[in-house]
């Protein structure tokens, strides 16, 4: 019974062995790869094939000439015939010169003449206004015969001078030099005749305003040394002022606005008239009829 169970064991386990075995050499047989035929053709086919180069047309280059496009001439697609001439103008004010007087009488660009513009320290040249061109003087107003009166302060030497310079329509001299030397230069005390008719302007114009007071004279007369140091120190100075002639005077007016003061000297017609409403006088001179 033993012996039998022995037997048993025994081929229970060399018939495991086997099937170990069989199983072992089916996982290391050589598998078999199968190759196909049909890409090896094709291959050898394509290899017989000449190989052509793609060809290229040359580029043929067209020789275009140079145009040049202008403001006036050139149309974009889609513009209307208003946006054209809105162009056309922008083109033309561009190529306009502004026309500029340079202090000192040079000139930069031309326009119009130049007319002087007057300052507290000279006369500065600048275009005329086209409000108000430079007209001929009026007549004067008819004289009387009556007195003319003037008063005066000087702001730079704080001086004040009540003069009759006019008696039966004539200029009284005496007057008059007291005026010139009252209207002198401040800085080195050099005077000059003044134009009478400058003194014409102010009475008219304080008897329109119906005016009692004294003017008040910021600039009169100026040398040609004081003018040229004020030149170099300030480029609101001409080289050719009024004031070095004794023909122009800067004055303020108590109790009356710069505005009023420029108004009546307007009327009369018989000088330029620069109106300062910041520093609020009026600048006179018997030069043209122009407006500032």
């Amino acid at each position: 019974m033993a012996a039998a169970k022995y037997v048993t064991a025994l081929l229970a386990f060399a018939v495991g062995i086997s099937i170990v075995s069989n199983g072992m050499a089916q996982s290391t047989a050589p598998k078999k790869v199968t190759v196909s035929k049909a890409p090896a053709k094709q291959a050898a086919a394509t290899a017989q094939k000449p190989v052509t180069k793609p060809t290229t047309k040359p580029a043929v280059v067209s020789a275009k000439t140079p145009t040049t496009k202008t403001a006036a001439t050139t149309q974009r697609p889609g513009a209307t015939k208003s946006s054209v001439a809105a162009r056309q103008q922008v083109a033309s004010r561009q190529n306009t010169r502004v026309s500029r007087i340079g202090y000192g009488g040079r000139a930069i660009g031309s326009r119009a003449p130049a007319t002087l513009r007057s300052t507290r320290f000279g006369a500065v040249p600048v275009m005329p206004s086209l409000y108000a061109p430079p007209q001929e003087k009026l007549p004067p107003p008819p004289d009387d015969g009556s007195p003319r009166t003037l008063s005066f302060y000087s702001v730079n030497s704080q001086e004040s001078l009540t003069v009759t310079y006019r008696r039966d329509g004539r200029y009284v001299q005496s007057e008059l030099d007291r005026v010139n030397a009252f209207l002198r230069d401040s800085r080195n005390g050099d005077s000059v005749q003044m134009d009478p008719q400058l003194f014409d302007i102010l009475w008219h114009v304080k008897r329109s305003l119906g005016a009692d007071g004294p003017y008040e004279v910021l600039s009169a007369y100026r040398s040609p040394e004081t003018n040229a140091w004020l030149a170099s120190a300030s480029r609101g100075v001409a080289s050719d002022s009024l004031h070095m002639r004794g023909q122009a005077m800067d004055v303020k007016l108590p109790g009356y606005t710069a505005y009023q003061i420029r108004q009546a000297a307007r009327d009369l017609g018989l000088g330029g008239v620069g109106y300062y409403p910041r520093s609020g006088f009026v600048h006179l001179d018997t030069g043209s009829v122009r407006y500032w």
